[in-house]
């Protein structure tokens, strides 16, 4: 967790932003959060976060909504500093009020996602010696774009396996993707953390439903013998995936669907606050469900390199174990109209 406030009071306060009553959230916040959407604590979260910079720091953590950073995306950093004002570069109260804003885009299992991720950052350096010796759980920058509740802007949090990007119209919510929740080491080994799995379902859920599918429908998933190692369709490169491939949900029994659906929901669901959950939710029932395709490359052997994407009419997912590195896992989820507000911006 990042230095600043106490944890309870933390919890508190980012519950209430979610609007999670049933955390225990009372008081002014809770009333100011049940008063608002998201889109709306959105807006008077990133000024007041704003408001509380330098100069200097509102230089890197404000640019203007046309600028290419906006589409620029990555979760790929390693040990660099993404754009933006990143946390280590803040007072405790800058952070905490970063936090805050980021909090009123995540469910509360997606903000301790988001923080786990960011642990694993001191577990590479400590641990794993991996990346350079400065690189630590702070190294995570906020950047906004435009003005908060202009006609149309926007903020991303982003750094090393995490980026999130959220696209506005004054105080409405258009767009949640791109999205990226990746991972290393995916389930700790070792050391203070041991056992600690960041991401439980992603590569669980994918392994086990490729595993159940009848002889025809696996050989119909199979994109190609070997895994590609990573995934395909990074910042630019969507374009990488044309035609859906692999097995459609129309051809699997009724227990496989309802394991994609849920698969889907782990990617476009579970890390959103049920205001923005629900539309999501409706968004992957939209054209011709049975259509979406489950496609895989590579074998099913534990510490062999996998990859599978979803892909659908609103929407590709992709998940891959990097190739002789089993535990680094990437995932990321398009939507194909939406991204960065496209359908409407």
């Amino acid at each position: 967790m990042v230095e600043g406030i106490s944890d309870g009071d933390r919890l508190t306060r980012r519950a209430a932003l979610r609007g999670a009553a049933a955390l225990g959230a009372t008081g002014v916040w809770a009333t100011a959060a049940r008063a608002s959407g998201p889109g709306a604590d959105m807006q008077v979260r990133a000024a007041r976060w704003l408001d509380g910079l330098d100069g200097d720091q509102r230089a890197r953590a404000l640019v203007g909504f046309e600028d290419p950073l906006r589409r620029n995306w990555s979760f790929m950093h390693g040990s660099r500093v993404a754009p933006g004002l990143p946390l280590e570069r803040m007072s405790a109260a800058q952070q905490d009020a970063a936090l805050d804003l980021l909090a009123t885009g995540l469910s509360a299992d997606g903000l301790a996602t988001a923080e786990n991720i960011m642990l694993q950052q001191d577990i590479l350096r400590d641990e794993w010696n991996k990346g350079s010796p400065d690189r630590n759980r702070r190294r995570f920058s906020m950047l906004v774009f435009g003005t908060p509740g202009a006609a149309a802007w926007g903020w991303r949090f982003e750094g090393h396996h995490l980026s999130l990007s959220y696209t506005l119209v004054r105080d409405q919510v258009v767009s949640v993707t791109p999205s990226s929740f990746s991972s290393e080491p995916n389930t700790v080994p070792s050391g203070p953390h041991r056992g600690l799995v960041v991401l439980p379902g992603e590569e669980s859920m994918g392994r086990a439903l490729f595993a159940d599918l009848s002889d025809a429908n696996r050989r119909a998933a199979l994109i190609q013998q070997d895994s590609f190692g990573n995934i395909l369709a990074t910042a630019g490169n969507l374009g990488r995936i044309t035609a859906p491939a692999g097995v459609p949900l129309g051809d699997l029994p009724q227990g496989q669907i309802d394991r994609v659906q849920r698969l889907l929901e782990v990617y476009a669901v579970d890390h959103l606050p049920e205001l923005l959950a629900a539309p999501e939710r409706a968004r992957l029932a939209e054209g011709d469900v049975m259509s979406v395709r489950f496609g895989w490359a590579g074998g099913n052997v534990q510490d062999q390199s996998i990859y599978y994407r979803l892909h659908g009419p609103t929407f590709v997912i992709e998940f891959a174990t990097l190739r002789q590195q089993p535990l680094h896992h990437h995932a990321v989820r398009h939507d194909l109209r939406r991204n960065f507000g496209a359908h409407v911006i």
